[in-house]
């Protein structure tokens, strides 16, 4: 293990723009890694920062890549053909990294089959919006409890997060590199789907952990939802049910908008219809699912004394699916602009 970990090249790309607030802390945290210092490559590829970004990052012994037109895709794509390490690993400018990181992340490559890893994300602030996101019951980014090993992406997060994912360059390479047209969410778990199909495993490692600054706001966070859901919407859009990332967002699509049928129809119904049914199958399809999320939220109160979010959780939670369906709907519509890599 210690011959592979000390001889494995590991190139660290960071795409930007106007991250002048968060980036000296990430450059910072990279400095301070564990790993043997002449076999990491540092790479910030700033997207046309009209800010003091390229100012922050000329301070740092990195290599810093312009790259006039926009895209978080772009500018990893960008990076990785740039990069001259073995392994590439990702991460954002709002990001701190641990000294250990990685370290941890080549101890799963000594394995020739793993081609992909990825770690856990946890919130950077205590602002109440970054509590909600990393302990609702469906988490904002990926956090793993137990190290896994799989060969194809699966529901519910498990698959690597953005901010926190490495890949094998030759194999990135070979799979065709990061979607230039899927422009925010989904990206890295449609790119991490396609190594697997390739026939590569994936690793999920709980110690392979970064911080990260969600947004401080409800209203940021909630479009950031959106957003996600423009991804999910678009990857079934482009690839039609051919791969499990496509089939998942076809699966909440679909469920969505039967739910707004019934729910529509109930609705319509309570307020034309004499029979008393109609109000309690409304109740059933609104109301109902609160209380169960309450119901939950109440059950961890008894363990970590946070009473509040038995009432306000739940409600966040709701806004927050129906920000994701509704960015889901919108891409549907949407003329898909092509790009080439």
């Amino acid at each position: 293990m210690e011959d592979y970990k000390t001889s494995t090249s590991v190139t660290v790309i960071v795409p930007v723009r106007n991250g002048e607030q968060t980036i000296r802390q990430l450059l910072e945290s990279l400095q301070k890694l564990d790993y043997d210092r002449n076999k990491v490559e540092v790479i910030v590829v700033d997207g046309n920062s009209t800010d003091k970004t390229r100012e922050i990052v000329k301070k740092f012994p990195v290599k810093l890549v312009i790259e006039e037109k926009k895209g978080l895709n772009l500018a990893r794509n960008v990076g990785i053909k740039c990069s001259n390490g073995e392994i590439v690993a990702f991460t954002d400018s709002d990001c701190i990294v641990p000294p250990n990181w990685i370290t941890k992340i080549v101890e799963n490559f000594k394995d020739p089959k793993v081609s992909c890893v990825g770690g856990s994300a946890k919130a950077l602030d205590s602002d109440f919006v970054s509590q909600y996101a990393d302990n609702s019951i469906v988490r904002l980014m990926p956090f793993f409890t137990k190290r896994e090993e799989l060969e194809k992406v699966k529901p519910f997060f498990r698959h690597p997060a953005g901010c926190n994912m490495a890949f094998r360059r030759k194999v990135a390479e070979e799979v065709g590199y990061f979607d230039e047209n899927i422009e925010y969410g989904f990206d890295e778990v449609e790119f991490a789907d396609r190594v697997c199909r390739a026939g590569y495993k994936m690793v999920l490692d709980p110690d392979v952990v970064v911080w990260h600054k969600h947004r401080s706001t409800l209203k940021e966070f909630l479009k950031q939802n959106f957003q996600y859901g423009k991804g999910s919407g678009l990857v079934f859009k482009m690839n039609r049910l051919k791969d499990a990332v496509s089939k998942w967002s076809f699966l909440s699509i679909m469920g969505f908008i039967s739910w707004l049928v019934i729910v529509g129809s109930l609705t319509f119904l309570t307020f034309t219809s004499t029979s008393s049914l109609f109000p309690w199958l409304l109740f059933g399809f609104t109301g109902l699912p609160l209380i169960i999320l309450a119901t939950v939220y109440a059950y961890r109160a008894l363990h970590n004394k946070r009473f509040a979010r038995i009432v306000v959780y739940p409600f966040i939670d709701l806004f927050r699916v129906l920000s994701f369906c509704f960015g889901q709907l919108s891409q549907l519509f949407k003329k898909t602009r092509k790009q080439t890599t």
